[in-house]
């Protein structure tokens, strides 16, 4: 038999060879690295036989794929752990997440934080220290039923893969054994940088009518170091929560009486006034036609898009004069009949249709997350209507206009291209692989890396997801590009060729920001509220030293008049308090420049100044600070600097 490198050369093996002996045929010190392996893209224990003529690739504790693997063998090992402690525990999931794993488990009693978690983890460092090898064994459906007689929840799971006809496969370690595809560490000696962090109840497999469980969740790395970074992060989360930070900067609110509608205070207003602003030149500067379609349009049109059949359950659904209308949870099927409202030429197209859309979607209460899960949401939508073979300009054009914008937040990001889901699509295959193909074509011949994310596309069409890590670390999706060849055959649309008939064109969802909503909560936990000047509530706060001083408040007050002259959005405390309380207070409502006004300044036309975070001031001419600041703010510059 042969394998593939990676490098693409070839290597022969006897027949009925593992992944471990592929390892052991490259190098011995592979072979003892090697965590699994990947073969023809997915995932293999070390033990199981390869096939012929695969491409063949070891991962180790450096590969991309290995922090999942270790997370998901954690959960595994917590698991153990809680057999040994409470035995009568019924295991239902266990994954590995992006930030660690969790453990579904129905416990006899209710779970204690502060009590059961430091003995779980207290237990899980014991097995870590017998260092229990951990073996796939691929099993019958009849051999697993034995295995998990007293598992209520794995015998639910192993009808259903029998069910698909999956074949089955356990993961023992010592005397725990679990229902599992793997892979998995070659021991548990090799997880020793874990930490438990809460519980959650839940519902077996997300289903209120189903039984309520405990989740425990937790995070494991490589080392003690990473895990001790990791810690520090969260704390600086703490610190940087926009939900805090949006409450003292009276960005927004949340009320009891509509939980996931957000309130925009004030200070909100004017941040959120300047994105849309933001957002209306870029629309205008590329050509976009900016519409508003209604909040509320007919069940017939949602059944057309298909929208009825996938989000229903998702959607706010009302009666007018008796026939069932519902409240946009989209805005493509708007946009759609904006363009069905004239007879389109080839000349016209592309035609790109922006909208700031407001849009409602039911979301369970236990997701609600102040703005990063709501209920309604505008979302900086376009669609774009144009023939087939002209896609590929439109994306590189695209691309630029998604570079430009997050590059001006700071953001750096990656592209992932979703694929037709397995069941939940409209639309031929062929025309599906169609699609595909021409996104694919478009980033490959713009060398452009992207990752595939299989079966995550829209019901409708692919897409390009935007990916981006913020400060803290966190992967954050914004931006999408969806191709869509089925909505504009379910509607008609049309437009006459050069040729003078009529053909269909496709359409492209997009959108930058996703929601301003998200988008708001990202960025102000990214600058943990200290805004670029152009977005800030407060770019400039005016302290006189002395209240009291006339010759002090009256410049003041002049600087006050000036500023606003030139639009900025300045304020004068001359509150009777100690200078001291007053800049600190600036600082916390994390003003761009504070500017102290004392006899000096007063009578010399200056102004000292400090940047928010600053240590040190400077004293300038007014005429020399307006410059710097108007700069500031004109060029959209990220940081402020002296």
């Amino acid at each position: 038999m042969y394998i593939f490198l990676p490098d693409k050369s070839k290597m022969s093996l006897p027949d009925g060879s593992t992944a471990l002996d592929a390892c052991k045929a490259i190098s011995i010190s592979l072979s003892k690295e090697a965590i699994c392996a990947k073969v023809n893209g997915d995932l293999f224990d070390l033990n199981e036989k390869l096939p012929d003529n695969c491409t063949f690739e070891a991962i180790t504790a450096k590969s991309p794929e290995a922090l999942e693997i270790l997370r998901h063998s954690a959960a595994h090992l917590m698991a153990q752990a809680i057999q040994h402690l409470y035995p009568t525990a019924q295991f239902a999931y266990g994954p590995a997440t992006e930030e660690g794993f969790y453990y579904d488990v129905r416990f006899d009693h209710p779970l204690s934080e502060n009590q059961d978690l430091p003995k779980i983890e207290q237990e899980m460092k014991k097995i870590v220290s017998e260092n229990e090898k951990i073996v796939r064994e691929d099993v019958s459906v009849e051999e697993a039923k034995k295995i998990f007689a007293n598992q209520k929840y794995k015998l639910i799971h192993i009808d259903e893969l029998s069910d698909k006809g999956a074949s089955l496969s356990v993961y023992r370690q010592g005397d725990f054994v679990d229902l599992c595809l793997g892979p998995h560490m070659r021991s548990t000696g090799q997880i020793k940088a874990f930490k438990l962090m809460s519980t959650s109840s839940c519902y077996f497999k997300g289903d209120k009518n189903n039984d309520s469980l405990t989740r425990i969740y937790g995070t494991a790395f490589f080392s003690q170091k990473d895990l001790e970074d990791y810690l520090h992060i969260l704390e600086e989360r703490k610190e940087s929560d926009h939900k805090k930070i949006g409450r003292e900067m009276g960005l927004f609110m949340i009320s009891d009486y509509g939980p996931g509608f957000p309130f925009w205070l004030p200070n909100g207003m004017i941040l959120r006034h300047e994105l849309e602003e933001f957002w209306w030149k870029l629309m205008v500067d590329n050509d976009y036609k900016v519409v508003k379609t209604p909040q509320i349009l007919s069940r017939e049109l949602w059944e057309t898009s298909g929208h009825w059949r996938e989000y229903k359950k998702n959607m706010y659904i009302t009666k007018i004069d008796g026939k069932p209308f519902a409240i946009k949870p989209m805005n493509c099927p708007g946009a759609i009949l904006v363009y069905g409202n004239d007879i389109h030429s080839y000349r016209d197209l592309p035609l790109r249709i922006a909208e700031l859309g407001l849009v409602h979607r039911h979301e369970a209460s236990g997701a609600l997350n102040g703005l990063f899960r709501v209920r309604c949401f505008t979302q900086d939508d376009a669609h774009i209507f144009l023939p087939f073979d002209e896609i590929g300009n439109e994306i590189r054009r695209l691309l630029k206009i998604f570079d430009q914008v997050y590059s001006l937040f700071g953001l750096k990001y990656h592209i992932e291209l979703s694929t037709r889901p397995l069941d939940k699509y409209v639309g031929k295959i062929s025309t599906w692989n169609k699609a595909e193909d021409e996104l694919k074509a478009c980033l490959e011949e713009n060398k452009i890396p992207y990752v595939i994310n299989p079966g995550d596309g829209a019901f409708y069409g692919p897409k390009l997801d935007f990916k981006f890590k913020d400060s803290l670390n966190r992967v954050w999706q914004c931006g999408t590009i969806q191709l869509d060849m089925q909505l504009p055959h379910r509607f008609h649309l049309t437009y006459v060729d050069k040729d003078g008939e009529k053909k269909e064109p496709v359409m492209l969802h997009r959108a930058i920001f996703g929601s301003i909503e998200r988008f708001v909560g990202i960025i102000t936990e990214n600058f943990k509220g200290s805004f670029p000047t152009w977005l800030a509530p407060e770019q400039v706060r005016i302290l006189p030293v002395s209240p009291a001083d006339e010759k002090q408040v009256s410049y003041s007050k002049e600087l006050l008049a000036t500023l606003k002259k030139h639009g900025v959005r300045a304020f004068l405390d001359d509150r009777n308090e100690k200078l001291n309380y007053r800049i600190h207070d600036s600082q916390t409502m994390k003003v761009s420049y504070t500017l102290v006004i004392g006899a000096k300044e007063a009578e010399s036309d200056q102004v000292t100044y400090r940047i928010h975070k600053a240590k040190d001031t400077r004293t300038v001419s007014l005429k020399d600070f307006l410059h710097l600041l108007l700069q500031d703010i004109k060029e959209k510059k990220a940081t402020r600097s002296y």
